[in-house]
């Protein structure tokens, strides 16, 4: 990813599919993105414990500029329905390595909305933008390997299992293992 091809600091365009809008957070996603975000079964995964009022709103705070030019700038993106524009969840990616265009993505999404699809389409969606319009060369996602759900969505979004890292951190008062995905432009 060169200086020419990194986007501008401004507010990301949203993304639409067909079926979801994936936008910047604004201030009054706060009280849906806690209903997800404040679950123990949401943030079992993610090695934190569940977010409260403060720490959502803070992360969107952090998050509505969009910048995405420099090592460990993230994009964190609401995933909303273009329908009725119900907050679903989110997508996140964080450029890993600027020189060798490298980005890593994540997801959140509320349970209450499971098996619809919107990870899958929303995830496809920030995935297309990363390779297409911000020209990223390896896309990969870092997961517990007790994450079922989570490692199937790599694998439905074509992505390739990399690695296995065992008891690599230590969570909870138990070790854990990590699997790393990733898939190419």
């Amino acid at each position: 990813m060169s200086e020419a091809t990194s986007p501008s600091s401004v507010r990301p365009t949203p993304i639409t599919t067909g079926r979801l809008v994936l936008r910047a957070f604004e201030l009054f996603d706060g009280p849906a993105r806690l209903r997800y975000q404040g679950r123990e079964d949401v943030s079992q995964y993610l090695f934190r414990e569940p977010h409260d009022a403060v720490s959502v709103l803070a992360g969107i705070r952090r998050n509505q500029e969009g910048v995405f030019r420099q090592k460990d700038d993230r994009l964190l993106l609401a995933v909303t329905l273009e329908a009725d524009g119900a907050l679903v969840g989110e997508v996140s990616a964080r450029l890993h390595d600027v020189e060798s265009a490298q980005v890593e993505i994540g997801w959140v999404f509320d349970p209450d909305h499971a098996g619809r699809g919107y990870a899958t389409e929303a995830a496809e969606a920030l995935i297309q933008h990363l390779f297409f319009d911000q020209r990223v060369h390896r896309i990969f996602a870092r997961l517990d390997a007790d994450n079922i759900a989570s490692a199937r969505l790599c694998e439905r979004l074509g992505m390739s299992r990399e690695g296995h890292l065992v008891e690599n951190a230590f969570w909870q008062g138990r070790w854990t293992s990590e699997l790393v995905y990733a898939r190419r432009a």
